[in-house]
């Protein structure tokens, strides 16, 4: 057994501290900032085949199924975290992502993958990349979410999990989506809501933005430019299927 399957055996219950309950008011909560986060990103047509990649607990696909998508689909190497997407989503299958991709060529019209990408070594995260190219549908769009190596506190995120094998700065991974045939890769960060969550988020929106524009100042003394516009310490990035 290597390490990853010892740790993704128990990972729910070892390393998030989840129980075998699935807490749909807490997961609302969460998902009222991937409103604004994936904001018109999403596909108009709700029968659009979805299928979220390492889907852990099953929070996003929640979400889905909150903003009225059906056709969805999920998969996990985890047993106890399928064991609790699937109180969500009965369809989660346990397994091997790169081979539920395989088996699904030309299949999406989006494919989601939260906080996995950086799990891979540097080989498997390019052969990530090619297969969910594979797997969409022409026009089809992947997103995914993860550590940010701009940021100067990324140390917390990036040494969080001892799964974690390498860390993304947003450019890089947008020519890695390009190098894989994917067009138009868009990131965004994944601060404080601006607006429409609540007061407190405006005001950490209003304080990160001084944060943020601090560290774009820095950047402009030590190199003569402001730098990437993507500083939080975790992001997430689009791009389309030609």
């Amino acid at each position: 057994m290597d390490y990853r399957q010892r740790i993704y055996d128990r990972y729910a219950t070892v390393f998030k501290d989840r129980s075998d309950a699935f807490d749909k008011d807490a997961v609302r909560r969460w998902g009222r900032a991937y409103l604004s986060y994936l904001n018109g990103w999403l596909p108009s047509d709700k029968q659009s085949a979805i299928a979220d990649l390492a889907c852990g607990h099953g929070n996003l696909l929640f979400f889905f199924q909150e903003q009225g998508y059906t056709n969805l689909s999920g998969v996990d190497i985890s047993p106890d975290q399928v064991q609790i997407a699937r109180n969500i989503a009965p369809s989660v299958e346990e397994g091997d992502l790169l081979a539920f991709l395989r088996s699904h060529p030309n299949t999406f019209d989006l494919l989601t993958g939260l906080d996995i990408i950086e799990h891979f070594t540097k080989d498997e995260a390019i052969t990530f990349l090619d297969e969910c190219y594979k797997a969409l549908k022409p026009g089809g769009r992947l997103i995914l979410q993860t550590p940010n190596a701009t940021n100067p506190l990324n140390g917390i995120i990036r040494y969080g999990d001892f799964t974690h094998e390498v860390c993304f700065q947003e450019d890089v991974l947008a020519r890695l989506m390009t190098l894989s045939g994917f067009q138009k890769p868009e990131s965004r960060e994944m601060g404080p809501v601006k607006s429409g969550y609540s007061l407190k988020s405006s005001v950490r929106y209003m304080l990160w933005r001084g944060l943020r524009m601090g560290y774009r100042l820095a950047n402009m003394i030590e190199t003569g430019t402001m730098g990437p516009e993507v500083w939080t310490r975790v992001f997430l990035i689009s791009a389309v299927k030609a």
